[in-house]
């Protein structure tokens, strides 16, 4: 497997010679809005209603906007609409556009899967989804209440968990936050617990509470702990209310996380729209990869329409720097979050399975439930190849496999995609419908 570590940095003039040979000459470029034309014909709209969480790793969708990189390929109609939670996010990709909702979303890589199940929507209806593009590699975090500060918890959670279990048992409620059953978060802190053998379902209770409330309920005690991506984290260090435990990176080094996904009606009613949106996106990872836009991209995010918080509570990590609150200071993490090294937009069929593997760990899905057929179904990292043809993208930014391979984590844990049961036997504390 390539595992290049290699960005391009297609120029605006590269862009169009390599655009204009794959169309076929450069007497198409113009003929659509912004003066740019997709691979294989005009779009056949230029609207779509895109949703996202107040987070950073939802940047490329702010700087498509910002940067123009949406107009540029011919979506000049694009609105990119902040959610309250990622219950809402479902429930308007449910509804679709046409009914007052959205068309697709920067959501998290499990969600899809969840609606295009009906594991997670109204009614258990299944709504037909498509992951075209991964957004981001590793970049969450777990904190802990400053009520903790003394254990500085890390990886390991055994100190933790004697805490926990002696305010349990003197009659107080404890929590660990997630932002939504099943998705990435909920998957990083239960994995996070159980690997220290504290049993998110016995030993404390999980709940849900959306990103940007996370960081008023710690300071008002909620919870023990909570997973959620930045600037959540940092903003609850620079508010002297908790700490950070670790970057999920630690526990699974260049993680998948979020995912840029649509309905699939959408995607068959306008595949060269979606593919201008998908080539868009690409470019703004790349964008937001380079550091020397790392200051304009805190900016960018620090707005009242996007994330609206302070920019000091987005500098830091967005340029890879990591004061944990705790006296462990880590600069150029290299757990950092990616947007396009790493081979970071493209959206492994491995790494689905991984979390549908997961979710029937901690009974969301069936143990019989047939992950590799919804996976045919929902992922289309095709589509994602399509793009990067058309956009020129370097060979060696292209993985030559839908699988990452063998993955390890933190414990020591293995997960071969061949064997995802032999995964799911290995793991002692686990909840199987």
């Amino acid at each position: 497997m390539n595992k290049s570590n290699k960005g391009p940095a297609l120029d605006r003039r590269r862009f169009l010679q390599q655009t204009a040979s794959v169309v076929g000459g450069a007497a198409l470029l113009g003929s659509l809005p912004g003066g740019w034309a997709v691979a294989s014909g005009r779009p056949e709209t230029t609207s779509a209603k895109l949703g996202f969480i107040a987070l950073t790793d939802a940047a490329p969708l702010f700087v498509g906007v910002e940067k123009g990189f949406f107009a540029a390929h011919g979506m000049t109609d694009v609105e990119v609409l902040k959610q309250s939670s990622w219950g809402t996010t479902r429930d308007n990709l449910v509804l679709g556009s046409q009914r007052n909702g959205i068309d697709g979303a920067h959501i998290l890589t499990p969600m899809p899967y969840l609606i295009a199940s009906g594991a997670m929507t109204p009614n258990n209806v299944p709504v037909p989804m498509s992951i075209l593009a991964r957004l981001n590699l590793n970049g969450q975090c777990i904190s802990v209440g400053s009520e903790h500060a003394d254990l500085k918890v890390r990886l390991d959670t055994g100190e933790f968990a004697e805490a926990i279990a002696a305010k349990r048992a003197g009659g107080d409620a404890v929590n660990a936050a997630m932002t939504f059953p099943g998705g990435t978060h909920d998957m990083w802190i239960r994995y996070w617990m159980a690997a220290g053998g504290l049993d998110p379902n016995r030993d404390i209770s999980t709940i849900v509470v959306p990103p940007a409330q996370m960081v008023a309920n710690m300071r008002v005690g909620s919870m023990e702990t909570f997973c959620v991506c930045e600037p959540w984290n940092q903003q609850l260090i620079n508010q002297g209310i908790g700490y950070t435990a670790n970057t999920t990176g630690e526990l699974w080094n260049d993680h998948p996380e979020k995912a840029f996904a649509m309905r699939s009606d959408y995607v068959e009613a306008n595949p060269n729209a979606t593919r201008a949106l998908l080539m868009a996106i690409m470019e703004a990872q790349m964008w937001c990869e380079d550091p020397a836009n790392h200051e304009e991209m805190a900016q960018i995010c620090s707005r009242r329409r996007w994330i609206h918080a302070p920019y000091a509570d987005l500098i830091d990590r967005i340029q890879g720097n990591f004061d944990y609150g705790t006296g462990l200071v880590i600069e150029d993490h290299p757990q950092r979050m990616r947007y396009w090294q790493h081979q970071a937009s493209y959206p492994f069929k491995s790494h689905d399975l991984w979390f549908l593997t997961e979710n029937k760990r901690w009974g969301y899905l069936p143990q019989d439930f047939d992950s590799q057929a919804l996976i045919e179904q929902v992922n289309r990292e095709d589509l994602w190849r399509e793009a990067a043809a058309a956009l020129g993208i370097d060979s060696a930014d292209i993985p030559d496999s839908t699988s990452r391979g063998v993955e390890t984590f933190f414990d020591g844990k293995t997960f071969d995609p061949e064997d995802p049961q032999a995964y799911l036997d290995s793991l002692e504390i686990k909840r199987l419908a």
